[in-house]
C-alpha cells in the first residue's frame, strides 16, 4: 500500500512549504492539491494557483511525487496545459502525476461564462482531453512539424512540446472515473484508476459502492484486453461522509478496507483548523508512523 496526502492550496507559501516538505519527511509517497479555481464551501477564502504551487513543491522537495487532484477540461486547454505540466515534470525530475477527470458542475463549470453542458457533453469532452494530452505529453517527432489535431471541444494547429519528456513514454495518468466511458479511457490511457466513490452515498453505502466500482474496473479491463492488476488503483479515504484523519482508529480501518478491496494507493487529506476536513496534524502524525517504516 502506498499513502498519499491532500494539501488545499489555501496557504501564503511559507506556511505552504511546510506542509509539502512535511509530507515529504513524514513518509508520504505522493502529495496532490485540488486543480480548481475555486471550491466549494472555501470559495470566500484564500485559493492558489495549483500548477505555480506543486512547482515550488518540486523545488523544496526531492523524493514524494506529486499530483494535481484533479485536473479537467472545465478551464484548461490541452495545448498550454500539456506544455505546463511537462515544465513541472522536468522541474520535479520526473516526479509528476497526472490526475484527470472530467470536470463537475460547480464553479470552474461555469466561471469563464461557459454554457451548461450534459453529462454526455462531459463526458465526450473528457474522451477528447485524455487523448489530446496523451498525444502531446509524448512530445513530437523531430521534424514532424509539432502536433495538429481538429476536436469538438479543442484545436491543435502545429503544437510544439520538443524535447524529451522527463518520464518515458510520458507522465503516469490517474484517471477519475465511476461511469463506462470514463472506465474505458483509464483502460486505455491510465498508469492508474482514482475514486472518491458513489457521490451522496455514505458509511457502509459508500463503501459498497467503492466495491461495486472495483468489479466495475475489472470487468472493463478485461472487456478492453487489458490486465487488471497492470493498474493502480487509488482511493480517497476523506469521503462518504467521513473523514480518515479523524481518529488514528479511523485512519486504519479506511486503509484496512481500502486493501481488503484491492486498492494499491489511499489519500487523504492534511487537517484544517475548521470546517471541511478539520482535525489534529498529530493524528496525522501518527497516521504517518504507521507506514513510515520499511513497506514491500
Amino acid at each position: 500500500m502506498r499513502f498519499g496526502i491532500v494539501i488545499l492550496p489555501q496557504d501564503s507559501w511559507p506556511q505552504a512549504r511546510r506542509r509539502w516538505q512535511g509530507a515529504e519527511q513524514l513518509g508520504f509517497d505522493h502529495a496532490w492539491t485540488y486543480d480548481h479555481l475555486s471550491w466549494r464551501s472555501l470559495a470566500d477564502q484564500p485559493w492558489y494557483a495549483t500548477i505555480p504551487t506543486l512547482t515550488a513543491a518540486a523545488v523544496v522537495t526531492s523524493r514524494i511525487r506529486l499530483g494535481t487532484f484533479v485536473s479537467s477540461p472545465n478551464f484548461r486547454h490541452p495545448v498550454t496545459f500539456a506544455k505546463e505540466i511537462a515544465t513541472l515534470d522536468d522541474i520535479a525530475g520526473g516526479r509528476f502525476l497526472l490526475g484527470v477527470g472530467s470536470g463537475g458542475t460547480g464553479f470552474d463549470a461555469s466561471v469563464l461564462g461557459q454554457p451548461e453542458y450534459t453529462p454526455r457533453q462531459r463526458a465526450e469532452r473528457f474522451a477528447e482531453f485524455v487523448t489530446a494530452l496523451d498525444l502531446l505529453l509524448r512530445h513530437e517527432e523531430p521534424g514532424s512539424g509539432g502536433v495538429s489535431f481538429d476536436g469538438e471541444w479543442a484545436t491543435a494547429v502545429g503544437a510544439r512540446m520538443v524535447g524529451v519528456p522527463a518520464q518515458a513514454p510520458r507522465v503516469p495518468f490517474v484517471i477519475a472515473a465511476n461511469g463506462p466511458r470514463g472506465l474505458r479511457l483509464v483502460t486505455t490511457f491510465g498508469s492508474g484508476w482514482v475514486t472518491t466513490g458513489t457521490d451522496g452515498a455514505v458509511g457502509e453505502d459508500w463503501w459498497a459502492s467503492v466495491a461495486a466500482l472495483t468489479h466495475r474496473l475489472e470487468d472493463t479491463a478485461l472487456a478492453a484486453g487489458r490486465d487488471p492488476a497492470t493498474i493502480d488503483r487509488y482511493l480517497s479515504l476523506d469521503s462518504g461522509g467521513s473523514y480518515s484523519l479523524h481518529s488514528i482508529g479511523a485512519f486504519e480501518d479506511a486503509v484496512g478496507r481500502a486493501a481488503a478491496l484491492g486498492f494499491t494507493d489511499v489519500i487523504s487529506h492534511w487537517p484544517r483548523r475548521a470546517g471541511v476536513y478539520a482535525g489534529s496534524e498529530a493524528v496525522l502524525q501518527q497516521a504517518a508512523a504507521l507506514f513510515s517504516g520499511p513497506r514491500a
